[in-house]
C-alpha cells in the first residue's frame, strides 16, 4: 500500500477514536444530543460554599466523585480516554501502542491541603510560609505530596492505558488541549510513532480559581440566569463561565490506521501557533499573533481560507477576547468570512480551560461527520462590531468538509487546528 502524504510530503494524521466529558454529560452521544439541541450545562454551583463570591455559576462536572482537583482531572481524563480507545479499537485494554500527550491544568495545593499544613504547624494565627514548611515536616504528608505533583496525573493515565514511553504533560493556558494535539501530530509526522493518545482534562473549578478569575474581571456575573450567562460575540456579553471536562482523541498515521482496518473519523490537516508575548491576560491590540496563528495553521494544512466552511470559535464571551478573535478571522478570511459559519460551544458547556482545545476538536470533527453545526446560544443581541455568521441559537444542517478550531489562551498561547473529513 502506497503511503499517503500531505501537501508537504508528511504522513497524513487521522483520528480514529474520540471521547468527551462535560457538564452536559458523559460520552459523545449524550453531549452531542444536548449540544445540538442548544442545551446548557451551566448551573449554580452546589459543590462548595458560594457565599461572598462574585460569580456563583459554573459548568462543573458533578456526576464524577472526586477528592481534589488533580483527582477529578485524572478521572475525567480516564473516562474520555476509555471512550476514545474503545471507539478506535486499538491495542489491548491496558496496552496502547503509542505515547500519551496530556493537556492539564497546573497543579497546586488547594485551600483544604494548605489548612492541613497550617494545623500541623501548631499555630492558629499569623501563619507564615515558614510555619507551613514546619508543618509539612511535622508529619507524613507523602500522599499529599504525590497527589499534588504535576506529573502524577500523567503517570496515572499512562499506567491506566499502558501507553509507551514517558507521558508528555503540558499546560499552555486555554490552548492546552490544542497544544497536546499539535504535539502528537508532530510526533506522528516525524515518524516517531504510528499512533498517539491525546487527552486534555481540567477539573479545577474551585473557590480559589473563581476568586482569581474574578479578580481579573474575566467571569460573567450573570448569576441569576446561569444557562443564559455565556453569550459569545453578543453585545451584552460580560465574561466567560468557568467549566470542567475532558476530551480525548486517538491519532494515527493514515498508514497505521488503514493497515489495521480502523474507521477514520477525520483528519488533522494542520496546526498553527503563534505566541503573543504582549500581556499576561490581554491580546496584542493589533491582533497580529492571532492572525499569524490562523495563517500558520492554514499554511501547515496547505489550504486557503476559501477551503474552510466552518469555524469552531474560541468564543469565550469576554468582551476583549471575542473582539480580537473577530479581528483575527476578518483579517485572514476577508470577504470569505461572510460565507463561513461560526459557533462557540462555550455558550453551552462554558470554558473548560485546559480541556477546551481537545473537547472542541472532538465537537468540530462531529460537526464535519454529521453535517450539523451546534448553535451559539444566548445570541439575542448582536454586537454591531462583530459581523459573522454565528449560527445563532438553533443548530444548522450544513455540508462541512473542512473547519478550523481556535484556542487562544492567557499569556499569548495561541493554537489553531485545521480539521477535515477523511480524504477521498
Amino acid at each position: 500500500m502506497a503511503p499517503m502524504k500531505d501537501k508537504h510530503g508528511r504522513p497524513v494524521v487521522v483520528v480514529t477514536g474520540m471521547g468527551v466529558v462535560t457538564s452536559l454529560g458523559q460520552g459523545k452521544d449524550e453531549n452531542w444530543a444536548k449540544l445540538t439541541a442548544g442545551q446548557s450545562g451551566i448551573h449554580t454551583i452546589t459543590r462548595f460554599p458560594i457565599e461572598g463570591l462574585r460569580t456563583t455559576i459554573a459548568g462543573t462536572v458533578d456526576f464524577v466523585p472526586f477528592e481534589n482537583a488533580p483527582d477529578l482531572t485524572t478521572k475525567m481524563a480516564a473516562l474520555a480516554g476509555e471512550e476514545a480507545v474503545q471507539e478506535a479499537k486499538i491495542g489491548d485494554a491496558d496496552s496502547f501502542p503509542g505515547p500519551l500527550f496530556l493537556g492539564m491544568p497546573p497543579v497546586e495545593l488547594e485551600w483544604p491541603q494548605r489548612q492541613d499544613l497550617a494545623r500541623a504547624s501548631g499555630k492558629s494565627a499569623d501563619i507564615t510560609y515558614t510555619d507551613i514548611l514546619k508543618g509539612a515536616a511535622a508529619k507524613d504528608f507523602s500522599a499529599m505530596q504525590t497527589r499534588f505533583l504535576f506529573g502524577s496525573v500523567g503517570d496515572a493515565l499512562a499506567d491506566r492505558f499502558g501507553t509507551k514511553g514517558a507521558p508528555i504533560s503540558i499546560s499552555t493556558a486555554c490552548a492546552t488541549g490544542a497544544t497536546a494535539i499539535q504535539l502528537a501530530v508532530e510526533a506522528i509526522r516525524r515518524g516517531e510513532t504510528g499512533a498517539a493518545l491525546v487527552i486534555a482534562a481540567d477539573g479545577s473549578a474551585n473557590q480559589e480559581s473563581l476568586v482569581r478569575f474574578s479578580l481579573l474581571s474575566a467571569l460573567s456575573t450573570r448569576n441569576g440566569e446561569p444557562t443564559a450567562a455565556a453569550r459569545p460575540f453578543s453585545k451584552d456579553r460580560d465574561g466567560f463561565v468557568m467549566a470542567e471536562g475532558a476530551g480525548a482523541l486517538v491519532l494515527e498515521s493514515w498508514e497505521h490506521a488503514t493497515a489495521r482496518g480502523a474507521t477514520i473519523l477525520g483528519v488533522v490537516e494542520g496546526c498553527g501557533e503563534m505566541a503573543d508575548s504582549f500581556h499576561r491576560t490581554r491580546s496584542s491590540p493589533d491582533g497580529a499573533p492571532i492572525i499569524g496563528c490562523i495563517r500558520n495553521a492554514l499554511d501547515d494544512a496547505g489550504v486557503t481560507p476559501g477551503d474552510v466552511q466552518y469555524v469552531n470559535a474560541h468564543g469565550t464571551s469576554t468582551p476583549e477576547n471575542d473582539k480580537m478573535e473577530y479581528v483575527g478571522l476578518a483579517a485572514v478570511f476577508g470577504d470569505h468570512l461572510a460565507k463561513v459559519a461560526v459557533s462557540s460551544n462555550k455558550s453551552m458547556i462554558g470554558h473548560t480551560l485546559s480541556a477546551a482545545g481537545a473537547i472542541e476538536a472532538v465537537f468540530t470533527l462531529m460537526t464535519i461527520r454529521s453535517g450539523v453545526i451546534p448553535p451559539t446560544i444566548n445570541h439575542t443581541e448582536a454586537d454591531p462590531a462583530i459581523k459573522m455568521d454565528l449560527v445563532p441559537n438553533v443548530a444548522r444542517k450544513a455540508s462541512v468538509t473542512r473547519a478550523i478550531s481556535n484556542s487562544f489562551g492567557f499569556g499569548g498561547q495561541n493554537v489553531c487546528l485545521v480539521l477535515a473529513a477523511e480524504p477521498a
